[in-house]
């Protein structure tokens, strides 16, 4: 009996956080926010850290929000998170942006948020270039390290730019089965289980 427990035990957490890694939600994680969730961390330090959620739209477009786009073609928008909701955060792999924060694997945050409008303006490419959010997802010190210590994340392998071109529906599915073995596996278990 024990070694059936021990398979939804998460053993791919002895990763040390820090900005640029991968945040997988557990498959049973009930959460309005986080079930099924990709969160990309932007910042890690002993105040505390803070990411993205990387697949989850909202129903408004950026063209809604910026007022010098609103007769672009629809631009999404993503929840970053529950908290900062009226803030625009913007991921980006333009590494001329002034003021712009590394994140990692040629990803970028934030910046001078003109450089970024002349980019659109101009007609540029958006997918896998630059991704835009409300809202981020925030830890107090330590709180995240006690989620991942409860099995509530598990830390990703792989190519974090991909990220910015993944299909978002797939995206958690893709995340955990990456990570190999059972958590392949758990990827294809039904978001309600009672209702397979």
């Amino acid at each position: 009996m024990e070694r059936n427990q021990d398979y939804f035990k998460i053993v791919s957490n002895n990763a040390i956080l820090s900005r640029g890694k991968i945040l997988i939600s557990e498959p049973f994680l009930r959460d309005s926010n986080f079930g099924r969730s990709v969160v990309l961390l932007v910042d890690h330090t002993k105040e505390g850290s803070m990411g993205l959620i990387m697949n989850k739209l909202l129903p408004m477009k950026l063209n809604d929000v910026v007022d010098e786009f609103k007769y672009l073609e629809d631009i999404p928008l993503y929840k970053g998170g529950p908290m900062g909701t009226d803030t625009l955060f913007y991921l980006h792999t333009l590494k001329d942006v002034e003021g712009a924060l590394p994140i990692g694997g040629e990803l970028y945050l934030n910046g001078d948020f003109n450089d970024i409008k002349r980019y659109v303006l101009q007609g540029n490419q958006l997918e896998g270039k630059i991704r835009f959010f409300l809202g981020y997802s925030g830890w107090q010190d330590g709180q995240l390290n006690q989620e991942i210590e409860d099995n509530t994340w598990m830390i990703g392998k792989g190519d974090v730019p991909c990220l910015m071109i993944d299909e978002i529906k797939n995206m958690w599915k893709k995340a955990l089965g990456n990570l190999g073995g059972k958590y392949e596996t758990w990827s294809h278990f039904p978001i309600t289980p009672s209702l397979n």
